[in-house]
């Protein structure tokens, strides 16, 4: 099943560029999918740009995506922007 959404691209402290993303209601779908710490492998889609990452475990039901910098730059994306994420779901490596 694929997933989209449009999140903000939001930063931890200036260094690690995330967008927020899955409510508790659709987090806990997903949570089948998750290893012991709470990852689950995606493959996504942003702009012209896709790769294998993992939605992260953010708090209260949550779950957030690193937004690498080559990603970043490849997209022409900043902090605040809104973007379009697309994913699914990968079976762990």
């Amino acid at each position: 099943m694929t997933e989209k959404f449009t999140g903000t691209v939001e930063s931890f402290e200036d260094c690690t560029w995330f967008v927020v993303l899955l409510p508790e209601k659709t987090s806990q779908a997903y949570k089948p999918f998750a290893n012991n710490f709470g990852f689950i492998p995606i493959t996504l889609t942003v702009g012209k740009s896709s790769w294998s990452s993992s939605l992260l475990p953010y708090g209260r039901g949550k779950h957030f995506i690193a937004i690498p910098a080559k990603i970043r730059k490849t997209n022409n994306i900043q902090l605040g922007d809104k973007i379009s994420i697309e994913f699914k779901v990968r079976e762990p490596k």
